[in-house]
């Protein structure tokens, strides 16, 4: 009985030691294993044998202790070590690493589950993902780049597909405004020849003319009067092109003769005076008051002889040019063939700049800006006063004048104040309307002065706007954000990498492909963006690596092949202890 008992103690010990071999094999196999968590094995042993249960000590003996014999060992259990392993440099953006406690969390095939293992990849489709196909979760973000936290997302980081643009909502300038320049009083003045109602010239036209009925005569130089617009020839418009507003052209735009709108027309009307507002919103001209008392001084009149009259903004800048056939009539016949040539009669004078600045709408279209200053008064206590006029750019633009504005500086040359700093610009794109830009004359680093010892000159030296740009490259910060760097320059977050942390991490079941999944004994998941929780950090370029210690794993491998050949030698004795019983009994 008691060799039988033997060999079944020997065979236990031989099966335990086995599957230590086992998970010492299982920790040196995974030696370089990424994040790889090694396990230890533990014995117990099994029932033992009573021979008696001991006895109590009396009053004449001292009692006596169980007797007992082992009936051999089991595997008590494993136990894994999640100590975290070295962190080793690669370099690569998808790779992750963690410094605390966490999980990284992903999504197979529906099901959650999570590792330490952060080698992760790009799929063509841009989702961050495991080796083995598992999509990283985390945090996503809305429409303008916040985080949103509390609902887990797949993270995606389109790389090479993700566009950006950043609306202009301010634009600094530096510069100097000469302040001994010629202080301006008339813009150029060009006119056309007298208008009127009868052939016989005696009744000028007036604002109120309608070009729909009424025949319109001009003088045919010789003493008489030919007809300009026959009112019974309809479909008829009037074109202006190549005009120059201080050396910059004006593009094109048309305005049809009709009381509705005509399909490729910029503007539309029956009345001269209707005309006239066409010409004046399309040169930008401008007589409003500015700062209360000051102004530009253009306009597009009739006056009491029926000339239409165009005045320019003052300052030279603002000078217009108006040359033969820059104004067109066009259509079917009937009338003078260009009835609208002008003849300048008078220069812009006055001290003046202008520069231009690019910004951006919401969907980063460049849009094109001119700003002219243009000097108005010398103040009676020292200092000037210059007017500013903000005009798009854009070629055939029917409405030019964007702000007005009126700027001072003190007797030092250094400014003091701005009546108007901003402007707003309609979009009809799709782009966020109106875009508003501010204009920042004295910033805390650059500012505009008016001096007499320097020329007028100024420029726009920052904008906050930009162009549409495509996601170039991206990095994961230690809080698992995810920032994408764009090509217009922009920066934003993209996203972030959350984890998860467990009561009891040993109690997570191991599933394969270094991915855990929750256990009846690890605890509900606590998920978390890193460095909360004491989830830890997350290190980008950089993988966890295993934490097996080889040189223990070869002193367990000894002692677990020690107790194996001890094990063998149990059986093998009680082997030769039952052949010689057996002999005996024969």
């Amino acid at each position: 009985m008691a060799s039988t008992t033997a060999l079944f103690t020997g065979l236990s010990g031989l099966t335990s030691n086995s599957r230590r071999l086992d998970v010492i094999g299982n920790n040196i196999a995974n030696v370089n294993t990424t994040a790889f968590k090694s396990t230890r094995m533990s014995f117990a042993p099994t029932f033992s044998r009573n021979f008696s249960l001991g006895t109590a000590p009396g009053d004449t003996t001292g009692g006596s202790n169980p007797g007992q014999v082992g009936l051999g060992v089991t595997v008590g259990g494993t136990q894994r070590n999640f100590n975290n392993g070295a962190i080793g440099v690669t370099g690569v953006a998808t790779d992750l690493a963690i410094e605390g406690d966490g999980f990284f969390i992903v999504n197979q095939s529906g099901s959650r589950f999570y590792t330490r293992a952060g080698g992760f990849i790009r799929n063509p489709e841009n989702d961050l993902m495991t080796q083995s196909g598992a999509k990283v979760m985390g945090f996503g973000v809305d429409d303008q780049f916040n985080l949103v936290d509390g609902n887990l997302v797949e993270l995606n980081i389109p790389v090479g597909t993700l566009t950006l643009a950043e609306q202009t909502d301010n634009v600094i300038f530096n510069g100097n405004m000469n302040a001994s320049g010629e202080i301006a009083s008339t813009g150029s003045i060009h006119e056309t020849r007298a208008f009127f109602t009868d052939p016989a010239g005696t009744t000028p036209i007036t604002a109120a003319t309608d070009l729909l009925t009424t025949d319109i005569y001009v003088s045919d130089g010789a003493g008489g009067f030919t007809i300009a617009f026959d009112s019974s020839e309809s479909g008829r418009s009037i074109t202006i092109d190549g005009i120059e507003k201080g050396g910059k052209d004006l593009g094109s735009a048309t305005f049809a003769i009709s009381g509705f709108a005509v399909e490729g027309a910029d503007a539309f009307g029956s009345t001269f005076g209707e005309l006239l507002a066409f010409f004046d919103e399309y040169l930008g001209t401008d007589s409003s008051a500015i700062g209360g008392s000051s102004d530009l001084g253009g306009s597009v009149q009739i006056n009491a002889n029926g000339q239409i009259v165009v005045v320019g903004n003052e300052g030279t800048v603002q000078s217009l040019e108006i040359e033969t056939g820059n104004i067109t009539v066009n259509g079917p016949g009937g009338g003078l063939g260009n009835p609208m040539v002008m003849t300048k009669t008078g220069d812009a004078d006055g001290e003046s700049v202008r520069t231009s600045f690019v910004v951006y709408d919401s969907l980063g279209t460049p849009l094109t800006i001119d700003l002219s200053f243009v000097l108005q008064a010398t103040n009676p206590s020292g200092g000037t006063t210059w007017e500013f006029i903000a005009e798009s750019n854009a070629s055939g633009e029917n409405d030019r004048l964007l702000a007005l504005g009126e700027v001072s500086f003190d007797s030092n040359g250094r400014f003091t104040g701005s009546s108007n700093q901003s402007f707003s610009i309609v979009r009809t794109n799709g782009a966020t309307t109106p875009l508003t830009v501010n204009m920042d004359f004295d910033s805390n680093t650059d500012s505009i002065t008016s001096f007499t010892d320097s020329g007028s000159n100024f420029a726009a030296v920052y904008q906050d706007g930009s162009p549409i740009g495509t996601l170039a490259a991206f990095s994961i910060g230690e809080d698992g954000a995810i920032s994408g760097a764009f090509t217009n320059g922009l920066t934003r977050t993209i996203g972030q990498v959350a984890l998860a942390k467990f009561a009891n991490p040993e109690g997570l079941v191991d599933v394969g492909g270094s991915l855990f999944g929750s256990g009846p004994n690890s605890g509900t998941a606590l998920v978390a963006k890193p460095r909360e929780f004491g989830t830890g950090r997350v290190v980008g370029g950089a993988l966890e690596l295993s934490n097996v210690d080889l040189s223990q794993e070869f002193i367990d491998m000894i002692l677990a092949s020690t107790g194996y050949s001890a094990a063998s030698r149990v059986i093998t004795t009680t082997d030769e202890l039952m052949t010689q019983l057996l002999a005996l009994g024969r």
